[in-house]
């Protein structure tokens, strides 16, 4: 078993590393950031050093209880030619939220499932900071915007936000 902190190699905009940071935050688990950029050097999770712990050469990894966890969703993104990535990504994220906002009709309370925060607040919150990186149009979905603004007002949904993480670029910090 691992002593100490958990560790969380994370890149500061990666939506996967945000659900990660959102979860440990609202548990009250204080862990260590090692930051992975994914652009610099042409990717640093390509380096033989973080391959060596993810194979799978993406973020977010934790290691917590002596115990590695990765999973990540970069790798699709990078798949659609660059000059067609905005027009996919807003296709992908409104065909999820158009299911999702009728979805919530049934579901929502003050988050997506109820008055309490599950995982489904944990994933909506960084695919809202995506849709808004992608300029997608938001009037067709007003119980997202809703739960967004009430979850963003969370402690645990701020000290998470990818504009306060170490590894953040000066221009893009909060």
């Amino acid at each position: 078993m691992q002593a100490g902190k958990p560790i969380l190699y994370s890149y500061f905009r990666s939506s996967c590393s945000w659900r990660v940071r959102i979860a440990l935050a609202l548990k009250g688990i204080a862990y260590e950031t090692v930051p992975v950029n994914l652009i610099k050097d042409g990717g640093q999770q390509f380096s033989k050093d973080f391959q060596a712990l993810n194979p799978m050469k993406q973020v977010p990894t934790l290691k917590i209880d002596g115990i590695t966890i990765h999973q990540s969703n970069l790798s699709i993104l990078k798949k659609v030619r660059e000059e067609t990535q905005l027009t996919w990504a807003q296709n992908a994220i409104t065909s999820g939220f158009n299911a999702l906002e009728q979805i919530l009709q049934s579901t929502a309370g003050k988050y997506c499932v109820g008055d309490e925060v599950t995982m489904a607040d944990l994933c909506l919150v960084p695919q809202v900071a995506n849709a808004e990186r992608f300029k997608v149009d938001f009037t067709p979905y007003p119980t997202i915007s809703c739960i967004n603004k009430r979850l963003l007002a969370l402690e645990a949904f701020q000290v998470s936000h990818p504009c306060r993480q170490p590894d953040t670029p000066t221009e893009l910090r909060a």
